[in-house]
C-alpha cells in the first residue's frame, strides 16, 4: 500500500482536474496578485522548473548561499493551486514571499488564472514543449508522482492525453489558450522549450528584454550555468529530491531534459495516430512546434 492515495480526475468546468489543484479554489480565485509579481504559466512537465530556476537566478542569485543550499525551489517559486494534506498551500507560500518580485508558478489555462493578475498587468512568462515531448514526460512525472491519478501503462496515458482526460486537461486547448491570450493581453513573454534547449543564452537575453533587465556577461554567465540540466538534477534545492511524495527511483523529477525523446516511446502506429489528431486539433492555430531540434 502506498502512503498516499492517488488522486482521481474528474471534470472540473470542462476541464479534467484532480482535487490537489481544485480543494483551495475560492481561496486560490481570491489571491491577490501585485503589479510586480511573474507569473509563471506552462502546461505540467514543460520546462517549469527551468524557467523558475532561471527567474530565481536572475533576480535572487546574489543573497548568498544560505538560500541556494537551503530553501527548495518549491518554496521560492510556490506553485499557487497546489494544495496538500497538512502542508501550507501554494496560495499561502505565495502570499507570505520575503522576495520582491514575488516568482509564481501555475499550470492553469487561462480561464483558470484569477483575476488580479489581469487586473494588476502582471507580467506573465509562459512555457511551451512540444506535444509529443510532453506526452512522455508527463507520462514518467505521474508514475512517480504518488499525488497524481494512476497513469496506466503507456499507451493508456497516451490515449488519455490526447483525449485532455489527464490533471490540467487538453494539452492543445491549453496551449491555443495561452497562445491566443496574447492577442489581448500583450504583456505575455513565450518561451519555447525547443528554443531554450536550442541556444539558452539567446532565451535569457529575450526574457532579460521583456522584462526590463540589462544583465552583465558575468551575470548572465553564472544564470546559464545554473541553469545548465546537469547543475539541476544533482541539485537538491531544484531537483525536487526534498518532497516525500515523488519516488524518484521509479522515475527521476529531472529524467532527461531533451527535445526528441519521444522517439523512444512512440511506435509508429502511435505516433501517426497522435499526429492525425494533432493535426485536427491544431488546424485553426498559428502556434507552430518543432518536436526536434
Amino acid at each position: 500500500m502506498e502512503e498516499i492515495d492517488r488522486d482521481t480526475l474528474f471534470d472540473f468546468h470542462g476541464v479534467s482536474m484532480s482535487k490537489t489543484f481544485t480543494d483551495n479554489w475560492d481561496e486560490v480565485q481570491n489571491f491577490q496578485a501585485r503589479p510586480e509579481d511573474i507569473l509563471i504559466a506552462t502546461y505540467p512537465k514543460a520546462g517549469t522548473t527551468w524557467v523558475c530556476y532561471m527567474l530565481d537566478l536572475l533576480y535572487f542569485g546574489r543573497m548568498g548561499p544560505q538560500r541556494e543550499t537551503s530553501i527548495p525551489i518549491h518554496k521560492r517559486v510556490p506553485f499557487l493551486e497546489i494544495t496538500k494534506p497538512s502542508q501550507p498551500t501554494g496560495k499561502d507560500l505565495a502570499d507570505q514571499l520575503p522576495t520582491t518580485p514575488r516568482l509564481i508558478k501555475t499550470h492553469l489555462p487561462p480561464q483558470f488564472v484569477p483575476k488580479s493578475f489581469w487586473e494588476q498587468n502582471v507580467r506573465i512568462i509562459n512555457v511551451f514543449r512540444n506535444a509529443k515531448d510532453s506526452a512522455v514526460s508527463y507520462y514518467h512525472f505521474c508514475r512517480m508522482s504518488k499525488g497524481m491519478p494512476e497513469p496506466g501503462d503507456w499507451s493508456t496515458f497516451l490515449q488519455n492525453f490526447m483525449e485532455g482526460k489527464v490533471v490540467y486537461g487538453s494539452w492543445h486547448d491549453h496551449v491555443k489558450g495561452w497562445w491566443e491570450k496574447k492577442l489581448t493581453y500583450p504583456n505575455i513573454h513565450h518561451v519555447f522549450y525547443e528554443d531554450l534547449i536550442q541556444d539558452t543564452g539567446r532565451e535569457f537575453d529575450k526574457l532579460c528584454c521583456f522584462l526590463g533587465l540589462s544583465c552583465s556577461a558575468e551575470e548572465k554567465e553564472r544564470v546559464t550555468t545554473g541553469v545548465r540540466f546537469d547543475n539541476m538534477k544533482q541539485n537538491q534545492m531544484v531537483n525536487y529530491s526534498t518532497v516525500q511524495s515523488l519516488n524518484q527511483k521509479l522515475s527521476p523529477f529531472m529524467r532527461k531534459g531533451k527535445v526528441g525523446d519521444w522517439r523512444n516511446h512512440f511506435t509508429v502506429v502511435q505516433e501517426e495516430k497522435f499526429d492525425e489528431d494533432y493535426t485536427r486539433k491544431m488546424k485553426n492555430t498559428t502556434l507552430q512546434f518543432r518536436s526536434d531540434v
